[in-house]
């Protein structure tokens, strides 16, 4: 029998209409490619809702996500919206939304492909085969502890709580211990225990949970010590967990290793096979409308969307491995291209990772 999937499509702003088009056309032919269907529910999320409804999270768009079987989102923001107060501000539309649908464990990979050195800023022999994944605590720490801001006689004075409950920890270490099970059996959880109480519950936990995990074999790095090292030698990392700022400084500290963050997705798990999916780089206002931003993230983000919460096994290696195939043909978007090489434009890219993977299918 057929499955029938319903996925909330969430545009946003920037190049994000752009990008969630051509993860779209992908998805449109892994239906023809494989026995299933998918049912597109579009919404708005970020800047564009705050424009049209007066809020950068509509209560409709919760109610369709909580009713789909995925959320596939393209960017949030823009400068347009960078002098809003705190409550309309296209990124608290963010925050409320995985806050809402109990996304906790946000998963970026990393990864070098051969034929992408030469794009990264960093010395050969230090980028090449490159592969880790970053699972990042999403719904707890200081982006959603009290936030303050009084006047005294000394000036202004601003805080942010930063609060973990032990029942936090547990869930997104344990799922971080499951996915390096599946990948080199290798787990660094970060933290900052010589300074912050938060850490070093953190640190208890992540000690407590191990013992459950005896494969896997567990660091603890200081985040400062592990932001230098994700430079000087980024191979010695396989799977990092982390609280939820840290985890997105260093998410996208590791993506940049690749070359361009137009290249790489993220998964935001909730318990369950519930998640929403989105490429990790931003909006980028500057080259919206123009056709030429690149639409890899999004379409393995898309890939990710199959394997964690459909699995479809098949169908997300079959992305991968198109998009692998094309750029390892040199196809390459404006931010990848090198200079004076010949770029595609957004739709064309998503074309030829189509027209791959039917290839792989047939191949298959």
């Amino acid at each position: 029998m057929s499955q029938t999937f319903t996925i909330t499509v969430l545009p946003g702003d920037g190049i994000g209409p752009e990008v969630i088009e051509q993860a779209i056309h992908v998805l449109k032919a892994v239906e023809k490619l494989e026995d299933v269907t998918f049912t597109f529910e579009y919404a708005r999320l970020g800047g564009c809702a705050i424009d049209e409804d007066g809020t950068p999270l509509p209560e409709e768009t919760l109610e369709k996500a909580r009713r789909s079987d995925a959320v596939l989102l393209g960017a949030v923001g823009g400068p347009k919206w960078d002098n809003n107060p705190a409550h309309l501000r296209p990124e608290t539309g963010l925050l409320g939304i995985r806050k809402a649908l109990g996304l906790y464990a946000n998963l970026r990979p990393a990864f070098m492909l051969d034929c992408m050195v030469e794009v990264s800023a960093l010395k050969e022999e230090v980028v090449r085969g490159v592969d880790l994944m970053v699972i990042r605590e999403l719904t707890g720490g200081l982006y959603f502890g009290e936030k303050k801001r009084y006047k005294t006689e000394n000036g202004e004075v601003a805080s942010d709580e930063l609060i973990y409950h032990e029942y936090e920890i547990e869930r997104i270490v344990r799922r971080a211990f499951e996915v390096a099970r599946l990948r080199g059996k290798k787990l660094t959880s970060v933290d900052k225990a010589n300074v912050l109480e938060s850490s070093r519950l953190w640190r208890k936990v992540v000690d407590r949970v191990a013992h459950d995990y005896p494969d896997v074999e567990l660091r603890h790095q200081l985040v400062d010590s592990c932001a230098m090292e994700l430079l000087r030698w980024p191979k010695q990392f396989d799977t990092i967990v982390t609280e939820n700022m840290f985890g997105d400084i260093l998410s996208d500290e590791a993506s940049m290793l690749t070359g361009s963050i137009g290249m790489l997705p993220s998964a935001s798990l909730a318990d369950g096979n519930f998640g929403l999916y989105e490429p990790v780089h931003g909006s980028a206002p500057d080259i919206a409308g123009k056709g030429i931003a690149n639409p890899t993230a999004t379409i393995l983000s898309a890939a990710m969307m199959l394997k964690y919460s459909f699995g479809m096994e098949r169908a997300a290696n079959a992305v991968e491995k198109a998009v692998h195939k094309v750029l390892n043909s040199g196809v390459r978007t404006a931010d990848i291209a090198k200079s004076k090489e010949e770029a595609v434009s957004t739709k064309e890219m998503a074309d030829k990772i189509i027209a791959a993977m039917h290839e792989v299918y047939v191949q298959a």
